[in-house]
């Protein structure tokens, strides 16, 4: 919809430009002007609507994203049940700086991690076979 409203500007502006210069009588250099205006209007027209596509279909969706995983990772805290961007679930029993010490496992081995390894934050507790996993 927006599309076709902004090509129907721009063919108005075009017939517009090539009939003012029509009945004005002008020579063909005045005809080749109006038309090479009109293109350059359209072109610059359609440049903007690109860069807004890609604005609100790309950037700004990013932008929202990484927000949300950066405020999720600064607001992360020991027993936490998380799960890593390799797959791994654990417990968080020590955060320092940058570093994340998880309890894995039944034997609940520990192990440590970078911060940005981890993937999300479950909310819920799990239970798994009499064993609950907070």
């Amino acid at each position: 919809m927006l599309m076709n409203w902004l090509l129907g500007i721009t063919n108005a502006l075009a017939e517009g430009a090539e009939g003012a210069v029509e009945g004005a009588v002008e020579g063909a250099e005045g005809v080749q002007g109006a038309s090479a205006a009109a293109s350059l209007i359209s072109m610059l027209l359609s440049l903007v609507l690109m860069v807004a596509i890609f604005y609100f279909l790309l950037i700004r969706p990013q932008r929202k994203k990484d927000k949300k995983v950066k405020e999720m990772l600064n607001s992360l805290k020991q027993g936490d049940r998380v799960t890593t961007i390799g797959g791994i679930f654990g417990t968080i029993t020590n955060i320092k700086d940058d570093t994340i010490t998880l309890a894995v496992g039944a034997q609940r081995t520990e192990m440590v991690f970078a911060r940005w390894a981890i993937r999300s934050v479950e909310a819920v507790s799990v239970e798994n076979d009499g064993e609950v996993l907070a």
